[in-house]
């Protein structure tokens, strides 16, 4: 690679961050410049390298988020406690996806958190007046931390999105208590699905640990973007 490829990928991870801390969804955006940058290397490579970003910036994100607001722990923990088994299976089932099939889903899913953040730009801001039954955490705990983190494992891409929709439906919690759950388990499912890939040697390293500075960069920045639309 050169330079300037470098260069763009970490500016891509800086990106990402920022999104993926605003709005969920950062893996749409680097995930295809990955694979653009390597197409002959195997798409577990494009997902296993990204997950050193993801899980950096996720962390930080969570990090801060928890600062500002309180999270509802009875559906966080057994959530997040899920999510890395489930993001590690999902990571093993990966490498079973044709490579023909990632472009187009990729795509797909681009087209799809684009559309619904670009027409649902306060989702989550406005509290739903729902009774929080237990079935309802019990729904909760299992599409974040079974459903949507086995997707995480495999694809990725719109993780912190689909999390904050499921939140803010099923429990009715407010935009920045959505966002922040959604850091904690999708940071929770990244390690699960990076401890996979690394095993099966499909992380590159050094650029991994590169774009995790530039994800960490723009996580900081966009979490606070984040609190201020949140809470304003």
């Amino acid at each position: 690679m050169d330079l300037y490829e470098v260069v763009g990928l970490l500016a891509a991870a800086m990106a990402a961050g920022w999104v993926d801390a605003v709005v969920g969804g950062g893996g749409v955006l680097l995930i295809p410049v990955l694979l653009l940058a390597f197409p002959t290397y195997s798409p577990a490579v494009a997902l296993g390298t990204n997950k050193i970003a993801a899980v950096m910036g996720t962390a930080t994100a969570a990090y801060m988020y928890q600062r500002r607001t309180e999270l509802d722990r009875s559906v966080l923990l057994p959530a997040a406690g899920l999510a890395v088994p489930f993001g590690a299976l999902g990571a093993l089932s990966a490498s079973t996806v044709p490579t023909s099939y990632f472009r187009p889903v990729i795509m797909g899913l681009l087209i799809t958190v684009a559309l619904f953040v670009a027409f649902r730009p306060g989702f989550g801001v406005q509290q739903r007046d729902i009774v929080v039954t237990p079935r309802r955490r019990t729904t909760a705990i299992l599409v974040a931390g079974v459903g949507i983190g086995f997707y995480d494992g495999v694809f990725g891409p719109g993780v912190g999105t689909f999390l904050i929709i499921s939140f803010t439906t099923l429990l009715a919690t407010r935009f920045l208590e959505s966002a922040a759950m959604a850091k904690v388990i999708n940071a929770s499912s990244n390690l699960g699905a990076l401890a996979v890939f690394a095993w099966q040697g499909n992380v590159l390293w050094a650029l991994g640990l590169g774009m995790a500075v530039g994800n960490v960069a723009g996580a900081m920045i966009g979490s606070r973007t984040a609190m201020k639309r949140g809470s304003g």
